[in-house]
């Protein structure tokens, strides 16, 4: 199984792919240098894979790459910034508490 985690910018969202297939997406708005995460959807044939995980450690880790920061309002995103606290850095210290972080 080859999982890829990519950027769709004209659909303004991370997408994971399942041996091609789309398996699921995180939308985000971007303004400015911060990425507002306010959705995450894994598709019921990929659930209980793991994915939902990996499509976040993904979009983070892309995120960090380009220098910005993290607003997670989907309550998925908080919980996998606790799971892989590497992250928490891209949470501006002052928004940290509204998320649970």
């Amino acid at each position: 199984m080859t999982t890829i985690v990519q950027d769709n910018p004209t659909d303004s969202r991370f997408e994971i792919t399942v041996d091609g297939e789309l398996a699921g997406f995180v939308d985000y708005r971007l303004e400015g240098g911060a990425y507002a995460l306010p959705h995450t959807r894994i598709y019921p044939q990929f659930e209980g894979r793991g994915l939902g995980g990996q499509l976040i450690s993904g979009a983070l880790t892309e995120i960090a790459a380009r220098g910005g920061s993290v607003l997670p309002y989907c309550p998925f995103v908080p919980k996998v910034i606790r799971d892989h606290p590497e992250f928490l850095a891209l949470v501006p210290e002052a928004r940290r508490g509204a998320f649970g972080l």
